[in-house]
């Protein structure tokens, strides 16, 4: 079963590399005779095995969205495992029994219901006693079985899970830092709740099954996970153990965490025999068939160098502790965060001190100890940025250290997020974490400091992470992004209320001149479809402002603007203005509507006014300000639904 398993992937995964190639007009990657005699051996094998794979050519799971997820109780609490670091602790667990050591998938849990050899429900865990119902969103995850040979009730748990490289792509393609992803279990969370499953479908979300709840006729659980494989199901990988090789198995699992390529944060290990481990029952918290496995924190010592004051975007300055490169599972580790100044002072950290590092949960260096408590480290007078005299804060005991000036540069980091992003400068490469640590060494002051990296260009190749590709492939990101258009401009530069939208209509509506869209007058920004008193008033403040005057000047010192102008052509929305509020379905998000509406000759505004043509809003029920304003002015409340009417042609509720 496990080849012919194998052989139904790679037809499906031929086929449809095949047709998105065909369909994106790219070419042909196979005849159309190839494609049809390998559909045709897909389909047999199909037939065959009684299997069919979600991703399959042969079945097309209908993309859907729903207006939210139900709740539904699971049947028996879904308890959480009780845990251990000691591996030797496992060897007495299992006394003179035999059980399954497996990986611990850090993913989310979902309980998959069969019948009559379909998928017909898919729940979250939840809080273990009540989950959500996301049987759309399974239906398209990479490798779940939509069909299986057993024809009676089937049960199966197991655990969704994001790869790290789809991950890290994912958060690559997020232009704003904010929305990035912090590890793979918040992005699979997220993929495996959406209301609508396309994006589900796009996040290559994985189901590996580790129980089965019903179903099968099995004594042990490894003849369970055997028997899932030929019911079409990946299974966690696991190994049969007993007390004398548990040990030897857990070191073994540990050597493979570098290169593991699925997020997991720990073992498995439950009792072989099904019968025995129910036996045991449970407590009120944990049952007693199996008991999770964390592993131990690497403990090395070496020697502080110095410790680094990093102002953040909030104005706190914050201990980093830079240490003798030590190698901690398996990466080599130079510096620690030390939180606050109080721990600075617990643990008495001087230059020069021997102490102990580690690594918590595997992933954030830290410092145990330290040994030998000189305790010569002060915090700065000085802000390390801006010059500003530092200050002292005490909560419930807890001291900080802050930088009040509210003109330093490291509080601007957000400014500069967002002048980077995507939609903005698009400046490719630049995390928030990034423009921390040159604000930090000093590269970067202001905006236009982006464009002029060079002069430091052998201090950052030596930083940690960087070196001479990374930092050229910055610049030549810089250099692109230096040519650009008014409108980016306007919108990087964080005017208050200013969306990417409003600062395209202001452009066009200056036809695309700089010097025009600096001098607008608030008489002339009000009489724009979208732009509001407010709005008006608070942009022609900030080009009044001789610190936002200057900045500007020294932009357009390293920018190129392209100022051609060509009048819109029409669309099936020509003429119309759209406002959006509320969450969003079955568009990924509101820039994408709004996208959709320039697309077809149509403006958006953010605020509504007798100029609205439409309020976009999926709660027309809504007693939201732009919902009651709509009412009062008689503009048509309109979902998204109702939006894609109008955009095909028909109407919506007006």
């Amino acid at each position: 079963m496990d080849n012919k398993l194998k052989l139904m992937e790679q037809k499906v995964a031929a086929l449809n590399e095949a047709a998105e190639i065909y369909y994106q007009g790219i070419g042909e990657k196979i005849s159309n005779q190839e494609y049809d005699r390998l559909y045709d051996e897909l389909e047999a094998l199909e037939k065959e095995t009684g299997i069919v794979l979600s991703n399959s050519p042969t079945v097309r799971v209908g993309y859907e969205v729903v207006s939210g997820l139900p709740k539904e109780h699971h049947p028996s609490p879904m308890l959480s495992l009780d845990k251990t670091k000691e591996p030797q602790a496992l060897r007495q667990w299992l006394g003179e029994k035999d059980g399954l050591l497996s990986w611990k998938l850090d993913g989310l849990t979902i309980v998959l219901t069969y019948e009559d050899g379909r998928l017909q429900k898919a729940v979250t865990r939840g809080d273990g006693i009540e989950g959500e119902v996301i049987t759309g969103n399974a239906k398209v995850f990479e490798n779940i079985p939509l069909v299986i040979p057993e024809k009676g009730t089937v049960v199966v748990r197991g655990e969704a899970v994001i790869s790290y490289s789809d991950f890290e792509e994912i958060n690559r393609t997020l232009e704003d830092a904010d929305a990035r992803y912090k590890n793979p279990r918040n992005l699979c969370s997220g993929s495996v709740r959406q209301l609508n499953n396309e994006i589900t479908a796009r996040r290559h979300v994985r189901f590996y099954a580790f129980s089965l709840a019903q179903g099968g006729e099995a004594k042990f659980r490894h003849e369970q996970l055997e028997w899932l494989k030929t019911q079409g199901f990946e299974t966690v990988e696991y190994v049969k153990v007993n007390a004398g090789n548990v040990e030897a198995w857990v070191d073994r699992f540990e050597k493979r965490i570098a290169d593991f390529p699925l997020p997991s944060d720990g073992l498995v290990l439950i009792f072989d025999d099904i019968e025995y481990g129910k036996s045991l029952g449970a407590t009120a918290k944990f049952p007693r068939d199996a008991i999770a496995f964390k592993w131990a924190d690497e403990l090395k010592e070496t020697k502080l160098v110095e410790v680094l004051w990093n102002v953040s975007r909030t104005g706190s300055v914050n201990p980093i502790a830079v240490f003798e490169p030590v190698e901690l599972e398996g990466t080599t580790v130079t510096r620690a965060s030390v939180h606050n100044l109080s721990i600075v002072r617990e643990l008495g950290l001087g230059e020069g001190d021997t102490i102990t590092v580690y690594k918590a949960n595997m992933i954030i260096p830290q410092i145990a100890e330290n040994l030998t408590k000189s305790g010569t480290i002060k915090p700065p007078d000085k802000c390390p940025v801006c010059g500003s005299s530092t200050v002292i804060k005490n909560d419930n005991g807890v001291e900080t250290l802050h930088c009040p000036n509210p003109e330093c540069a490291a509080k601007r980091i957000k400014a500069f997020t967002h002048f980077v992003s995507r939609n903005a400068m698009n400046i490719e490469g630049l995390s928030e974490a990034t423009l921390e640590k040159f604000i930090d060494e000093g590269f970067i002051r202001e905006f236009a400091d982006l464009f002029r990296l060079d002069r430091y260009r052998d201090n950052i190749i030596k930083l940690e992470g960087f070196g001479e590709k990374s930092f050229d492939n910055l610049t030549a990101a810089a250099k692109k992004a230096s040519e650009t258009t008014p409108a980016r401009l306007l919108f990087s530069l964080g005017i208050p209320n200013i969306g990417a939208a409003n600062a395209k209509v202001i452009a066009g509506a200056c036809r695309n001149s700089w010097d025009k869209i600096q001098s607008i007058t608030e008489e002339e920004l009000s009489s724009i479809d979208g732009i509001g008193d407010v709005m008006a008033k608070g942009y022609v403040c900030f080009f009044h402002d001789e610190n936002n005057l200057r900045t500007i000047r020294n932009l357009l010192e390293v920018l190129t603007l392209d100022e051609s102008f060509e009048e819109a052509g029409g669309g099936i929305l020509e003429g119309l203005t759209f406002v959006i509020t509320g969450k969003v379905h079955i568009f990924e998000n509101r820039e994408a509507v709004k996208a959709k509406i320039e697309a077809a000759g149509g403006k958006t505004a953010s605020a509504v006014s007798s100029r609205t043509d439409y309020l976009i809003n999926n709660d027309i029920d809504s007693s939201s300000s732009k919902n009651k304003k709509a009412k009062e002015l008689e503009i048509p409340i309109i979902t998204e639904e109702d939006f894609i009417k109008i955009l095909e042609g028909g109407k919506g509720n007006a």
